[in-house]
């Protein structure tokens, strides 16, 4: 099969088993979503040995509602997605919260990261959460045209956010569930 042709996306809760692989895809979705974006320092320092503990750390103590799911394509796991609930402080909302979503930079732009957000969105929405919420970098035009194009959009809060002296800052987007659109 040629590699650029679309593949079945095969979505499924993330075992354990899948925190290599996850390391990876974050640590390489960092270096390849952020270019330009953090200190090229900070990128080159990200390490796939250094992120395997937090990540096996952050799935093992997951809290109440969270949801760690991944992108299979052709057998391989090649995305990785984590929502749960809304947080203001320590205080639970009723809302929904797309935590994470990263895709192995070699599987960009073939529906791995529109099938990983559907299938969040359709899950916090059957959980009964009317919202959902996420935080994106304010330069990062691409992932914010992608929200858009899943019926994002930003309500104009922004979050400081600061990578060595650097501020990069965040901005927020929101859908409303239960009705219509997709991504």
């Amino acid at each position: 099969m040629d590699d650029r042709s679309p593949a079945p996306v095969h979505i499924r809760e993330m075992t354990l088993a899948d925190c290599p692989r996850v390391a990876e895809i974050r640590v390489r979705g960092w270096q390849n979503a952020y270019k330009g974006l953090m200190p090229q320092s900070y990128l080159d320092g990200l390490d796939v040995a250094a992120e395997l503990p937090r990540r096996r750390a952050h799935f093992t103590q997951a809290g109440e509602g969270v949801v760690n799911l991944v992108a299979q394509w052709a057998g391989e796991v090649v995305g990785w997605s984590c929502h749960g609930p809304h947080r203001e402080g320590e205080r639970r909302t009723g809302d929904a919260e797309l935590y994470a979503i990263y895709v192995a930079p070699d599987r960009i732009a073939r529906g791995v990261g529109r099938a990983l957000l559907r299938n969040s969105v359709a899950r916090s929405a059957a959980a009964g959460h009317e919202r959902m919420l996420l935080w994106v970098l304010r330069e990062n035009a691409s992932a914010r045209r992608f929200y858009e194009r899943a019926g994002f959009l930003a309500d104009g809060a922004e979050e400081p956010f600061e990578i060595e002296g650097v501020e990069v800052p965040e901005v927020r987007y929101v859908r409303l569930l239960g009705g219509t659109g997709g991504p």
